[in-house]
């Protein structure tokens, strides 16, 4: 997301350019509220095209995620934002194919069924009564 730049931002997604996965580009899926918003920060700061939309680096990014959790009085890192999104994804009945190859972009469905496998004796009972119950 650091190397997002105006071109990337699309009708209904983001183009992700060079991301860790080795492809050219991955697309992610963003509500076009959000991309409105995007799109209204960047013309209201005059960003061009070809220029970094949060030009700050991966070490300013982590540091703001870690200040933002210690508000609320939480140890936060950035990957534990991508955990949450795909845990509340998953547990707000996403098929897992959509939480896989949409929201986490895993080339192997496996990878998410790790990623999301823990599910604590609350989660468990709360999940049999709402099923069973």
């Amino acid at each position: 997301m650091l190397k997002l730049t105006p071109d990337d931002v699309q009708e209904s997604s983001l183009a992700i350019q060079n991301p860790k996965s080795g492809r050219k580009t991955e697309t992610v899926y963003v509500p076009r509220k959000i991309l409105g918003r995007l799109s209204q920060y960047i013309q209201g700061n005059g960003i061009n095209q070809n220029e970094r939309i949060f030009p700050i680096s991966h070490v300013a990014a982590w540091s703001m995620v870690k200040k933002a959790g210690l508000l609320v009085g939480i140890e936060l890192k950035p990957h534990d934002l991508r955990r949450h999104a795909a845990t509340y994804a998953s547990r707000s009945g996403t098929p897992i194919e959509i939480v896989s190859k949409v929201i986490l972009r895993h080339a192997d469905l496996s990878t998410t069924q790790r990623y999301l496998g823990k599910v604590n004796d609350t989660e468990a009972i709360r999940w049999i009564e709402t099923l069973y119950g």
